[in-house]
C-alpha cells in the first residue's frame, strides 16, 4: 500500500471515511464502516512501517504500509502532531493498534493517505481535522448497545467503547431537547480518551452526532 501526499491550502482538512465496497465487502468479521476511528496525538517513535502515537492518556501503535514516505519528501519524526484515521486491528483499548488509512501532519499542513482507499465510495461520516491538533482527541462511530443516565456504550464492530456525556452542555440521554440517544442508534462521537478509576478506559464526549435512528 503506497501513501501519497496532498498539500492543503487551509488549516482544516476533511477526510472521508469510506464504505464497505470492493474487497472490503468480503470481510466477514465486521462491516468496515463500523470499525473506523480518528485519533490525534504526538509521534513518540518511528520505524519503517509503523509509529507509536502518544494520545495523551496512553500510547498506541499505528501501522503504515506506506511504501515510500521518503520518496514523498517527508519522514515522520518524534514530536510531530498528527491526526490518524484508520481501522482498528484489535480491541482499541487493549491491543491499541490502528491500521492507518490517512495521517494528517500538522506542522506541514499535509496528509498522507493510502492510495488503495482513494477511489472508494464516500460513507455518511465525515471527520474534520482542524489545527491546532488537539492531543487525545478521538472520533469513533458505531451502534449504541447500552444506555444509562450519563453514559452509553458504542459497538464499533471490533470493540465496545463506553462514552461519558457529563461534559456536554446538554444530556442527549434524557427526555429534554431534540436529541435522544437510544439503543440501536448509529452515532459518531468525538471526545477525549480518559482512564476512569472504576470504569477503566472510556471516551469523554465533546460532541455526539446521531447518524441514523433505531426506528
Amino acid at each position: 500500500m503506497r501513501f501519497d501526499t496532498k498539500m492543503m491550502a487551509s488549516s482544516a482538512l476533511v477526510l472521508a471515511l469510506t464504505g464497505a465496497t470492493g474487497a472490503w465487502a468480503e470481510d466477514t468479521m465486521v462491516a468496515p464502516d463500523d470499525s473506523w476511528i480518528s485519533v490525534s496525538g504526538t509521534v513518540e517513535s518511528v520505524t519503517h512501517d509503523a509509529f507509536v502515537l502518544d494520545y495523551g492518556e496512553g500510547v498506541m501503535t499505528v501501522e503504515m504500509d506506506d511504501g515510500d514516505r521518503d520518496a514523498d519528501g517527508y519522514r515522520l519524526v518524534r514530536g510531530d502532531n498528527v491526526t490518524v484515521n484508520g481501522r482498528i486491528d484489535d480491541d482499541l483499548f487493549e491491543a491499541r493498534t490502528l491500521e492507518a488509512s490517512s495521517v494528517y501532519v500538522e506542522n506541514i499542513d499535509t496528509y498522507f493517505y493510502a492510495s488503495a482507499f482513494d477511489d472508494e465510495a464516500i460513507n455518511d461520516v465525515i471527520v474534520t481535522v482542524q489545527t491546532p491538533v488537539v492531543i487525545s482527541a478521538t472520533t469513533v462511530q458505531g451502534t449504541v448497545t447500552e444506555v444509562g443516565s450519563e453514559e452509553f456504550v458504542v459497538d464499533t464492530g471490533l470493540s465496545k467503547v463506553r462514552v461519558e456525556v457529563d461534559e456536554l452542555a446538554y444530556n442527549p440521554l434524557d427526555d429534554e431537547g431534540y436529541q435522544k440517544i437510544e439503543v440501536g442508534n448509529r452515532v459518531s462521537v468525538t471526545g477525549q480518551i480518559d482512564d476512569d478509576l472504576f470504569e477503566g478506559r472510556e471516551l469523554v464526549a465533546d460532541s455526539v452526532i446521531t447518524l441514523s435512528s433505531s426506528s
